[in-house]
């Protein structure tokens, strides 16, 4: 184990939290995702990994709503969510970050977190962030939590800074606290480390075991890093041309030969099999 491995699961018998059946995505006549199935256990921390295009953010866009799966299933605990809107997926509690940063810059770091309230919010988001009457009493409650989540994501100094204007690194883990703002039970995080050095990398992967370890939080992130993939994940999917081509513990994966012509081509192997330390971006 890394110096921030996971926690090992004691619930291996439990049923999927959330589950991906036979799903399919087709634009046209390209076919971005084909027949993956994947189930993840409550409480567990999911990688997926696979080398450009291989369909790991379609897969994403579509447990969140964002894409209409062409075909296959998706359910949240025992609830058919396929095709259910990303604002109805955000109330059942599966949040989602991007690989593209997607915050309001002209909004304080606080007030971007206070948006991730939104989906509890009976007043009305508008309504709770100008203070207005009806509003006032939720909009103390709802500051709070915001409040609790700046000083778990360490960010009380900057709290009142507008996020342009902030570094790179530091916006990542403000979206990271948007998306947690939600109470989700289930967080989608796509590429949460891309673009940061190694010092905010190892940073962002103690906040992700520390979600997870303090609240129970499933995680399911697309990572390119296969050093924090390998230490920090319960599994790994890998998937190649828009199929799961392997699933298992991280060295179950490492040591599959599938995964290692996937990422550095046939007939090449890596020493111990093992597989590269950074894969290829998808765009």
């Amino acid at each position: 184990m890394g110096p921030h491995a996971a926690i090992p699961l004691e619930t291996e018998a439990d049923a999927p939290q959330l589950a991906a059946v036979a799903l399919s995505k087709r634009f046209g006549g390209v076919r971005a995702v084909e027949d993956i199935s994947i189930s993840v256990r409550k409480g567990a921390i999911v990688s997926i990994i696979g080398p450009n295009g291989a369909g790991k953010t379609s897969l994403l866009n579509m447990i969140s709503g964002f894409y209409r799966p062409t075909s296959g299933t998706i359910r949240f605990g025992n609830r058919d969510i396929t095709g259910a809107r990303p604002s109805e997926v955000a109330r059942l509690g599966i949040a989602r970050t991007f690989q593209n940063i997607a915050l309001f810059g002209g909004l304080t770091v606080l007030d971007n977190i206070m948006l991730g309230r939104h989906v509890h919010m009976r007043a009305g988001v508008v309504a709770s962030l100008v203070y207005w009457g009806p509003a006032r009493a939720e909009e103390v409650a709802h500051r709070a939590r915001a409040e609790e989540l700046i000083e778990f994501l360490k960010l009380q100094d900057i709290r009142r800074q507008p996020t342009a204007a902030l570094p790179y690194g530091l916006r990542k883990r403000v979206e990271l606290g948007r998306a947690l703002a939600l109470d989700p039970k289930v967080m989608l995080l796509d590429e949460p480390m891309c673009g940061m050095n190694q010092e905010e990398k190892e940073d962002m992967a103690r906040f992700i075991l520390d979600i997870n370890a303090e609240w129970g939080t499933t995680i399911i992130l697309i990572e390119h890093d296969m050093g924090v993939v390998m230490d920090i994940s319960h599994r790994v999917a890998v998937l190649d041309h828009g199929r799961k081509i392997a699933e298992g513990t991280p060295a179950e994966v490492q040591r599959n030969p599938d995964v290692v012509r996937a990422y550095l081509g046939a007939g090449q192997e890596r020493p111990g099999g093992a597989a590269p330390t950074e894969a290829p971006h998808e765009r």
